[in-house]
């Protein structure tokens, strides 16, 4: 294939110079085409180069007919500004597909991986024009993907601090938000700050869950005789098995609809019981607290506390004979205010946050068990609780009997 050959325009003074020798020396020459074919050769142009010059000079003065010079330039710009519209419509097309959710503005690296994409069909100027981009960026990020080593310290520290996020984030089934994240990387040791990890995580595209609007679950029982609130909406214990709080909520399965209740002890927001059933009844919860009272197995005299809301399974005759048998306390809140039962509130919130809405949507009641297992497992283990200083619920009890033990062989 031969190349095209490539000719230079000619300088307007040059043109200008052409025009005002054919009319000085038109009268030397029979023709207007002998006077171009003259002259033409001494200025190193072809005589038809010439006349068209000398043509749209007559145009410009108005001696002709047809569009000036500044009219041909204003068409030119004009189908230059189209072909640019165009194609940045054209870039915006396929960029709306493929940053879909990506926000007002993708991240840089996602930006540099559409231009990658489509650099061989639109060039990567136009693109960086359209995304809003500085092509000395892009380029600059290929050349550290060709050669890490010429990355900056920042850059470098990033990508230790990314696999260090994601790894985390992956760790807790992507629930952890950045605040969560960065309380565990301050824990394993990592110096990195708050917003390093939000600015990360928001390149990544990954964020934590968020809680929705909270559903009143349960309908109280005004027939029952009911104890008194003993709580007062102060949720803070001392130490272990000084006050539990329970509640229940409801999941939507394909099988219909599927209960979960929980018991947590409040000294460090663990969940020492928990059941799920298909049934709402008093038995279900009752299952709950056996479980809580098996395991924590609290002493008749050590003033526990039970506190629910007016619920009717909460008030049944079986619940209470159960409490009193086992030396527990009872302590009920308000009607129909759920700021009385809070805590227990926060902790069917978070459930819901993190496993229901989360993981949903639900086929079984063994589906809802087998994860609800899993999550209690973690929430007591691994999860970070801020409420008791960005520490499990595990270790805060067993940092407790720690120092107890230690005050006891000190006396």
């Amino acid at each position: 294939m031969t190349k095209r050959r490539f000719t230079p325009a000619y300088p307007a003074e040059l043109r200008e110079r052409g025009v005002r020798l054919f009319r000085e020396n038109r009268a030397d020459y029979t023709s207007d085409t002998a006077a171009y074919r003259a002259i033409a050769p001494k200025l190193g142009c072809s005589p038809n180069s010439l006349r068209a010059w000398c043509q749209q000079a007559e145009r410009d003065e108005g001696k002709r007919a047809g569009l000036t010079s500044a009219e041909k330039d204003r068409i030119k710009e004009l189908e230059r500004e189209n072909r640019e519209l165009r194609t940045a419509n054209e870039i915006l097309k396929k960029a709306s597909a493929y940053f879909a959710g990506g926000g007002a503005r993708p991240p840089v690296q996602t930006m540099i991986g559409f231009i990658d994409a489509h650099r061989g069909v639109f060039g990567v100027g136009p693109i960086c024009r359209v995304l809003g981009i500085a092509p000395s960026t892009y380029y600059e990020r290929k050349t550290v993907e060709r050669d890490p080593d010429r990355a900056s310290a920042r850059a470098k520290r990033d990508l230790l601090d990314t696999d260090a996020i994601k790894r985390v984030h992956e760790a807790s089934r992507g629930r952890y938000g950045a605040r969560k994240v960065w309380h565990v990387l301050r824990r394993e040791g990592r110096d990195i700050a708050r917003c390093t990890v939000e600015r990360l995580m928001q390149a990544l595209q990954i964020q934590g869950v968020v809680r929705g609007k909270k559903v009143i679950t349960t309908n109280p029982d005004t027939s029952q005789p009911c104890p008194d609130d003993k709580v007062n909406r102060a949720f803070v214990a001392d130490m272990p098995n000084q006050l539990w709080v329970s509640d229940f909520t409801y999941v939507s399965s394909w099988q219909g609809m599927v209960y979960v209740a929980f018991v947590i002890d409040v000294f460090a927001r663990k969940i020492v019981g928990w059941r799920v059933s298909t049934s709402m009844t008093t038995g279900f919860v009752l299952d709950a607290l056996n479980q809580a009272i098996c395991q924590r197995a609290p002493a008749e005299a050590s003033g526990l506390i039970h506190h629910s809301d007016r619920g009717s399974q909460y008030l049944s005759i079986k619940y209470s004979e159960r409490l009193a048998e086992a030396g527990i306390d009872t302590s009920v809140g308000s009607v129909g205010d759920s700021y009385d039962n809070a805590l227990a509130e926060s902790i069917i919130g978070l459930f819901k946050t993190e496993v229901i809405n989360f993981l949903g949507p639900w086929k079984s009641v063994a589906q809802v068990e087998w994860e609800t297992l899993k999550w209690v497992d973690w929430y007591n283990n691994e999860r970070l609780h801020s409420a008791i200083g960005y520490v499990t619920p595990q270790e805060a009890e067993e940092k407790f009997y720690e120092n107890l033990n230690a005050d006891e062989k000190a006396a």
